[in-house]
């Protein structure tokens, strides 16, 4: 395909976005705002380094991701950058966003983690009533730097809020700096959110993590799992096999984010992400952002750099987006009248 068909293409192509954290979808004006707001009742604002470079490791993306928790500290600043989010997300024809965030206990602000969540959703019904073409439903996440206790709240909260919005809060993400703790210690964690009837999408082997990613896999085996850089065997040391049959047999979705796995340098070129390993095992993989605002790209984007990098054709990159509908955590009826929209977006010549 000629770049300016896969361009247009990609942007035209109805999307789903199903892993996306809220502090770092930002667009830049919203994050121009939001910071020039705090900077009004807090000078040092002005010193941070908040400009985003092509490339960060692991380690320097996550120094963003803090100052940007500084910024986004308030009920005002939450409820801002989540409708800047939506907006965002609706303007480059995402038809399907699964929208993720911890929910933040911050005094000083009079922020607790209902509140967090509440205004998450008031944003959401707000966006809906501006009429955007695009379904949003809510996980709240699970920092793994916070410890067994504080996810337990979360999973509590993210019940509560599923019965209370009749399932618009649809399950819990567990992420955080992946070299911090031990995914196992959660599995009771995992455990209850699967009796609650929660949906569980897990940030897993986004770095090398044998032992723990093992444990979580035989134990309690996630709906969907994020990233999985390490997955595979064509990547990693011997004794991955296990890992691999577990995934491949139980069909665990991966949610693939090729940018940013660049970008944080878990993957060293385009060409070597692991979303071509399990596209041609013709397994559930889904192109995603994980943070478009810190990692510089759209969902759009990403189909660009799988067509570009795997020399897909428009009806490959159809297939990717439409087969990404049955991943998602949407009931059953929303997945329908999603179908329904796909076929009317379906190129002529597939």
């Amino acid at each position: 395909m000629a770049d300016d068909s896969i361009v247009q293409f990609c942007r035209d192509l109805p999307k789903i976005e199903l892993h996306a954290h809220l502090n770092t979808c930002f667009d830049s004006h919203t994050l121009q705002q939001l910071v020039a707001r705090k900077a009004q009742s807090n000078m040092e604002v002005n010193t941070w380094s908040l400009n985003i470079a092509d490339y960060r490791d692991m380690e320097e993306s996550f120094n963003i991701f803090k100052l940007i928790h500084k910024v986004v500290d308030d009920e005002e600043a939450v409820y801002k950058l989540t409708v800047g989010v939506l907006r965002h997300f609706a303007a480059e024809n995402v038809k399907y966003l699964e929208l993720r965030s911890t929910p933040k206990e911050i005094p000083a602000t009079g922020m607790t983690r209902e509140l967090y969540v509440r205004t998450m959703l008031r944003a959401i019904h707000d966006c809906q009533g501006e009429q955007l073409d695009i379904v949003v439903y809510l996980l709240l996440s699970i920092d793994r730097r916070q410890g067994v206790e504080v996810a337990q709240k979360t999973v509590d909260l993210a019940e509560k809020f599923r019965q209370e919005t009749d399932g618009l809060v649809v399950g819990i993400d567990f992420s955080g700096d992946p070299a911090v703790g031990n995914a196992a210690d959660y599995i009771p964690v995992f455990l209850s959110a699967k009796e609650k009837g929660l949906k569980v999408a897990s940030h897993l082997a986004e770095i090398a993590s044998f032992e723990e990613t093992l444990a979580v896999l035989k134990q309690a085996p996630p709906d969907r799992i994020g990233h999985g850089t390490f997955l595979h065997r064509h990547q990693s040391c011997h004794g991955f096999e296990e890992i691999e049959n577990i995934v491949t047999n139980r069909k665990i979705p991966i949610e693939a984010c090729m940018t940013s796995n660049l970008k944080t340098k878990t993957v060293t070129e385009y060409s070597e992400h692991h979303f071509a390993v399990w596209f041609e095992k013709k397994h559930p993989v889904i192109l995603c952002t994980d943070g478009s605002g810190v990692y510089m790209t759209s969902v759009s984007e990403e189909y660009m750099h799988a067509a570009r990098t795997f020399n897909f054709s428009k009806k490959d990159l159809w297939l990717i987006s439409n087969a990404s509908i049955d991943s998602s955590f949407a009931p059953e009826s929303v997945k329908e009248r999603l179908r329904e929209k796909w076929q009317l977006a379906r190129p002529q010549d597939l």
